[in-house]
């Protein structure tokens, strides 16, 4: 489970650190992410749990008669935003929760997010207020992981682990929207209707380079599953772990690239 207070601390700041890679890891997702986005008109853009600013930092430059807010919950991932975006007069970025957020002038006619709303700790509380905070004819286009056993970077480095623990996946974390039925119920729920569901599957690039190994062993290590459970261990047991790490990084690592499959959901709804 990835909360409200991880991210407003230790994930937060590890985030922050890495968004670079990050942003590289979700390459392939966030090209479609934004096909959908630029395919409609917008006047007012908010964009949820905008970590390190990527997709709002293209609207604004794509779309320079709008205006474009960011939130998030870490204000470390907050200050990366304003550092990238701070020459576009028509992007601000705000520490914020969906939960509560209150637009302080218009309402948005687009709300979008790449792989935050998964981490909402009350989806429908959150949907909810995000739809008191959207324009009658606004579209919601939001990102999630499908399930776990079609994303080959989280299953394949939890069959290196000694210690294997059923996962919960509906708490607030990665795969808390990988199936349909859940995503839907939790929507409608909270009064969104028209629902639709893209599958996209993308290359989730771990490292690059001349020593592309080495560089996603280090990403993976920092954050993600793989480094979830790399913490739980000690002494020989951490040593075979990442000795299997290796192994695997280096079968997955082609012409100076590490990727493995990954698999998301691009939802779209409208309020009721």
């Amino acid at each position: 489970m990835t909360g409200r207070d991880e991210w407003r601390t230790n994930v937060g700041v590890k985030w922050a650190a890495e968004w670079r890679r990050t942003d590289r890891s979700f390459t392939g997702l966030t090209e479609e992410l934004l096909r959908h986005a630029l395919a409609i008109p917008v006047h007012n853009v908010l964009d949820i749990g905008c970590g390190a600013g990527e997709i709002a930092l293209a609207l604004a430059r794509a779309r320079q008669q709008a205006t474009i807010t960011g939130i998030d919950l870490s204000a470390d991932l907050i200050a990366v935003a304003k550092a990238r975006g701070g020459n576009l007069q028509n992007l601000q970025f705000v520490t914020g929760d969906a939960r509560n957020w209150q637009p302080g002038g218009q309402k948005a006619d687009l709300l979008i997010s790449r792989h935050g709303t998964m981490f909402f700790d009350d989806p429908v509380d959150a949907f909810c207020n995000l739809r008191s905070s959207a324009l009658p004819h606004a579209r919601l286009i939001f990102s999630c992981f499908r399930e776990r056993k079609f994303n080959e970077w989280a299953t394949e480095f939890a069959e290196l682990s000694p210690i294997v623990d059923a996962p919960d996946d509906e708490a607030p974390g990665p795969f808390a929207f990988g199936r349909q039925e859940r995503i839907h119920e939790l929507l409608s729920a909270a009064g969104w209707s028209g629902i639709t569901y893209e599958p996209i599957d993308y290359a989730y690039v771990a490292g690059s380079g001349p020593d592309a190994v080495v560089d996603a062993k280090s990403y993976l290590l920092a954050i993600g599953p793989a480094a979830a459970a790399a913490a739980r261990l000690d002494g020989s047991a951490r040593q075979r772990f990442e000795n299997g790490m290796e192994t695997l990084l280096q079968s997955r690592c082609e012409q100076g690239i590490v990727a493995f499959r990954a698999a998301a959901w691009i939802v779209t709804a409208r309020p009721n």
